[in-house]
């Protein structure tokens, strides 16, 4: 019986297919490899928690929920509580975001809307300079600078024209010490300006331009423009600066240390010192001289943690629903 012919197989044919196996394997061990660092991601983050959360079990295992809402710390007595820290942080990143907020959208508004085009690229060097200053650089200024000024200038204007009014009056009556939540507010608001004004200025700058000439060509003014053509594109973007400024802030340690007050006592007047969680870890640490101590400084630590987490999950959130609504309309 005759053998059948066998057909050649093209040499250019078991080439690509030689390519194609490549190719696969190649895809398939980039693909392992960036989910291996995804993975690590994850995993330095749960291990952070979890580290802080074991160093400062002996803390809520002592004083249970009341560790959150209590005013007291007495390292000598061996009693602590968070509310103060908790509260100057959070008062602190609001001021500073109070501030920050509209001062970052105005630079970037003037840098891409407004400055000529001679101006733009110094300014826009400016602003990334600033943000690569180191944070006891602001400490320093703040403390041998900005606090003579507000305790000069500032806090008895404020004491003599805010401090009379019947609903706003506490919060801007204090001795003219220059320290304080409103200073560390706003030594905080200059910080975070170039990080939130840096994303607003290149989320602005990914706007379309013939969809704002289309609308100066219809008669608008630049403002209208600004809120009815750039905002709404670049909605996403711009919140997700002013999340990543309110992180910044809330985590912020030695230019918060300087002018802060380092006090934990609660008090309604801006004008007075605090204390935030930063500030408390920073100054005290070295100093802790008992394990109870110690862990209920780690357990500040792991609050600051949480808090810093539930913002950024709270803007990844809003990021998501606005993504949402835009892709509805």
């Amino acid at each position: 019986m005759a053998a059948s012919p066998t057909t050649a197989i093209p040499a250019s044919v078991v080439d690509a297919g030689r390519r194609a196996g490549s190719d696969a394997r190649a895809d398939g061990a980039f693909r392992w490899f960036v989910a291996a660092a995804a993975f690590i991601v994850l995993c330095a983050l749960a291990g952070t928690a979890f580290s802080m959360l074991w160093g400062g079990r002996e803390a809520f295992a002592t004083f249970g929920p009341g560790f959150l809402t209590s005013t007291d710390w007495d390292p000598v007595n061996h009693k602590f509580g968070a509310l103060v820290p908790i509260y100057g942080t959070l008062v602190t990143a609001a001021i500073a975001m109070l501030i920050a907020v509209p001062v970052s959208f105005g630079i970037a508004l003037f840098l891409t809307e407004v400055a000529p085009n001679w101006l733009r690229g110094p300014v826009s060097a400016a602003i990334e300079l600033l943000a690569g200053i180191p944070s006891i650089i602001y400490g320093m200024w703040g403390l041998f600078v900005f606090v003579p000024i507000m305790g000069e200038y500032v806090v008895p204007w404020l004491n003599d024209h805010l401090g009379p009014l019947p609903l706003i009056g506490s919060l801007f009556s204090g001795p003219p010490l220059g320290i304080g939540m409103l200073t560390a507010g706003i030594v905080l608001a200059i910080m975070v300006i170039p990080f939130i004004s840096s994303v607003m200025r290149e989320v602005f700058l990914t706007v379309p331009t013939r969809l704002k000439e289309s609308a100066y060509a219809l008669g608008s003014t630049t403002w209208e423009v600004v809120w009815d053509i750039v905002l709404p594109y670049t909605r996403s973007g711009v919140i997700g600066g002013i999340f990543l400024g309110l992180g910044r802030a809330l985590g912020e340690t030695m230019a918060v240390t300087f002018v802060l007050g380092n006090t934990h006592r609660l008090a309604a007047s801006l004008l007075e010192p605090g204390n935030s969680i930063a500030a408390t870890i920073a100054n005290e640490f070295a100093e802790a001289d008992s394990d109870l101590y110690r862990s209920s400084l780690i357990a500040i630590g792991f609050v600051l943690f949480i808090v810093t987490f539930i913002v950024l999950a709270a803007a990844k959130l809003m990021l998501r629903r606005l993504s949402r609504q835009e892709g509805a309309k």
